[in-house]
């Protein structure tokens, strides 16, 4: 328990570092576009690449500039794109994606069974739980209505999007795109 507070306070010292306010900005930049590429799948379901950039953020800057860095990008995503009406629950749901995924791999051995894991509690926790009653209280339908879409789709797309960035993660790891920040 003592390790996961001392990388929660490293996190939040993270923000002090401008290096890590630009390359948080470029990472933001770079989901924007990512953005531009989900499937809707109709009403209530999305698939879409840009968590695995978020994912990134998360592993090089940690829990809490994960949360902030998450919940900014809903907001901004928002004003940028809106795809339907705000709704503040979301921005909570990305915010709790970005402290699990940081608390998963800050300064962390990134293997495939803990990117499997934190890619599981999003899935279940946020997407399929979270997510599911975000909607329901949204769109007035039911939340067992909406629940076995939305659980499918996480049980397709949660090793899918683990097995992408092991691989994402693993080729920048190995050319030393995550050198600078490591180091620092």
């Amino acid at each position: 328990m003592k390790k996961t507070f001392a990388a929660y306070r490293l996190s939040m010292k993270e923000f002090r570092s401008v290096r890590v306010i630009t390359a948080t900005a470029m990472l933001m930049a770079a989901s924007i576009v990512l953005g531009y590429f989900t499937l809707d799948i109709g009403p209530y379901l999305k698939i879409g690449f840009s968590t695995l950039v978020n994912q990134i953020a998360a592993l090089l800057f940690g829990p809490v500039v994960g949360a902030v860095y998450n919940g900014l990008l809903d907001v901004i995503k928002y004003f940028i794109k809106p795809t339907g009406p705000f709704f503040p629950g979301f921005t909570v749901s990305a915010m709790i994606s970005g402290l699990i995924y940081g608390t998963a791999f800050y300064r962390k051995k990134i293997s495939f069974r803990r990117i499997l894991a934190a890619e599981f509690a999003v899935c279940l926790l946020v997407n399929v739980i979270l997510g599911t009653y975000w909607l329901s209280l949204l769109y007035g339908k039911g939340f067992l209505v909406l629940l076995p879409m939305r659980a499918l789709k996480n049980l397709v797309q949660c090793p899918v999007n683990a097995v992408l960035f092991r691989f994402l993660a693993g080729r920048m790891e190995a050319i030393g795109l995550f050198r600078p920040f490591r180091d620092s």
